[in-house]
């Protein structure tokens, strides 16, 4: 009549998902003090910080579109009780306390630090290149419709058609971000990628990745005006620890003169694709010539598959957050987990060349 089982049990000892708590157990023990201090000690029971980020790191990890979906898989997937934490009987948090606790990790910036304690993780296993690097941007679409990209100070509005998606006639108009400002989502920049690309609001993503295994090294994420890949990419060159010369690969839209100029000054070699379309390119064959160069070239386009992997599973394709603080938040996590992937299994095929 009776069945006692712990979800430990239920839990393959050959799931992929042991290996990743293994790595994100690691990490959270490093942050028991951070937690200690967040952890409301009067009031309402809040929950757990090590819980929390566990269940945000499974939301990335499977693609789950929101928070409330999240809690209902807590409710009966006893895979995520055991990733997280939670015994049988464990009652499953509401989503508005979840939200509420989730704040306090975004104003203690604990993404921030769980990303930089997995990177260290991966440099002491010996996963990262600490001298050959690759920086790239993409653009995140935000969570804001063009109908809410009204001009500024543009007065009283005529009654809506329909109050719960009104008609709006653009035709003739002329926006752009110093003029107008989406009322949803003030951060969002309206922007493309290309010529003849579809503008959306949207926000700017980058990562510093490094060349031998394709790890992430950095993230930064700025509003989508123009210049913030170059920005971007020139903070992250100057955070890279030590004071040894390194190469740094990049498409062409870094070969400008500014750029190759302000990373030489970093002590930074720009290994930059050429302009070919009749455009002096700020790289000549002393940078060309070398056979590191090549390498480069060839190395950086991984980084597409960092942005590929965080779009199409960790949820940054179409965002659900806004603000800028919160969007660099998930977009630091959603990099975290990548990385504990890749660290799992670079580690799992060393473990299989030694047998």
């Amino acid at each position: 009549m009776f069945s006692y089982l712990s979800p430990e049990q239920r839990v393959p000892s050959d799931h992929p998902l042991r290996a990743i708590r293994l790595v994100t157990d690691t990490v959270l023990k490093q942050l028991s003090r951070l937690f200690s201090r967040m952890y409301a000690q009067v009031g309402r029971r809040s929950i757990p910080p090590e819980k929390l980020l566990r269940a945000l790191l499974l939301q990335v990890l499977y693609t789950v579109r929101s928070e409330r979906m999240l809690m209902e898989q807590l409710e009966y997937n006893l895979l995520f009780r055991w990733f997280v934490g939670l015994n049988m009987d464990e009652p499953v948090w509401d989503v508005t306390v979840f939200t509420k606790n989730r704040e306090r990790l975004l104003k203690a910036d604990v993404a921030k630090q769980f990303f930089q304690l997995v990177v260290e993780q991966a440099r002491d296993l010996n996963l990262m290149s600490d001298e050959h690097f690759t920086v790239d941007g993409t653009l995140l679409e935000a969570c804001a419709s063009l109908k809410s990209f009204k001009k500024v100070g543009g007065g009283e509005e005529p009654p809506p058609d329909d109050t719960g998606n009104p008609t709006v006639d653009f035709h003739g108009e002329k926006r752009s971000n110093q003029t107008h400002e989406s009322t949803t989502d003030a951060d969002a920049l309206l922007a493309k990628k290309g010529a003849g690309k579809e503008a959306k609001l949207s926000y700017s993503g980058h990562v510093l990745m490094e060349n031998r295994n394709g790890l992430v090294s950095d993230v930064e994420v700025l509003q989508a005006n123009g210049t913030a890949e170059r920005d971007a990419a020139l903070v992250m060159i100057e955070r890279i620890p030590g004071d040894q010369p390194v190469t740094v690969g990049a498409d062409k839209g870094y070969d400008t003169k500014d750029f190759v100029a302000e990373t030489r000054n970093m002590n930074a070699t720009p290994h930059v694709a050429q302009h070919n379309k009749g455009r002096k390119s700020a790289i000549d064959g002393r940078t060309t010539r070398h056979a590191g160069y090549a390498i480069s070239q060839q190395r950086r386009k991984r980084v597409e598959e960092i942005f590929g992997w965080m779009k199409t599973v960790g949820g940054m394709r179409k965002l659900r957050h806004r603000g800028l603080q919160l969007v660099g938040w998930m977009f630091t996590l959603a990099a975290a987990a990548y990385n504990i992937v890749r660290i799992r299994n670079l580690a799992t095929a060393i473990e299989a060349e030694k047998a």
